[in-house]
């Protein structure tokens, strides 16, 4: 009896085990079930993430490819260019070179000729120098004969002058008797104080002052387009002065000073050409 109630005892403690057993393992396989159902969750989280991720990748790339396209298509046309811009380049410097040779041989030409030129130029010019030198000392020699000749006539024409100085008319009947001999033109002339100037044979005279006590006056006479300003001069003494381009020596000489008048006259060469000091040589 007592075994049996051992074994009664032992079975209900095994049964007991046994179902403590079995419900742990059923709890443990609620647990796993759960478990394994979270993790598929995550799984499918994942997996959709996942999806998203590599469609906007896949997105990414295709922007990135149409632009590596367009770089890559940028790359060729510029390659292209730089292989047309090279054999352009080639083509310009053989033609420079091409240009040079032709410049270096007109230039070499062209010293050449020069060179001959001015030779040329040279023996031309000595030569030319030559006869010139010719030519100068006979126009030398012909200048020193001038000036002879000028100096001759210098010193005549000063005895001329003294003696003209010598033959002067201290009144009317004296320009009378030299007006009579012919040698020369003698334009009396009666002139007043006043503004304007009084003309007289190819000059104009102004009288300025006359001191009758002291027999002098002061005048201005109007020769050449210029004035010949006297002051302070003294009766019968003879002005002398040179008119027009031919240079004609004139004489002036006053006789008389009254109050405010003057009187005398203007002597003038009558051979304008052999007279003449400086002559004006026409063609």
């Amino acid at each position: 009896m007592v075994s049996n109630n051992k074994m009664i005892g032992i079975v209900a403690a095994l049964a007991a085990f046994v179902g403590l057993q079995a419900y742990g393992l059923k709890s443990t396989s609620h647990s796993l079930e759960d478990r394994i159902s979270g993790v598929e969750q995550e799984l499918q989280s994942v997996r959709d993430a996942s999806s998203a991720n590599v469609t906007r990748v896949a997105a990414d790339l295709g922007v990135v490819s149409e632009k590596m396209g367009i770089t890559l298509k940028d790359l060729e046309q510029a390659r292209k260019t730089a292989e047309t811009l090279r054999r352009e380049h080639a083509t310009s410097v053989k033609g420079f070179r091409r240009d040079i040779d032709t410049n270096s041989k007109a230039v070499v030409a062209l010293r050449e000729e020069s060179t001959t030129n001015l030779a040329e130029v040279h023996r031309d010019t000595t030569a030319k120098i030559g006869a010139v030198a010719g030519d100068v000392q006979s126009v030398k020699g012909d200048l020193d004969a001038t000036k002879n000749d000028l100096a001759a006539s210098r010193r005549e024409m000063g005895d001329m002058r003294d003696a003209l100085g010598r033959e002067i008319a201290r009144n009317s009947s004296e320009v009378a008797e030299l007006r009579r001999r012919g040698d020369r033109d003698y334009i009396e002339f009666d002139v007043q104080k006043k503004k304007d100037p009084t003309r007289v044979a190819d000059i104009q005279v102004k009288l300025k002052k006359a001191n009758v006590k002291a027999k002098k006056y002061d005048l201005v006479m109007f020769v050449n387009d210029a004035a010949l300003e006297k002051k302070r001069q003294p009766v019968n003494e003879p002005i002398q002065f040179l008119v027009g381009k031919d240079r004609l020596r004139y004489e002036l000489v006053v006789y008389s000073v009254d109050k405010d008048r003057i009187r005398g006259y203007v002597s003038a060469p009558k051979d304008k050409l052999l007279s003449a000091e400086g002559p004006n040589f026409r063609r």
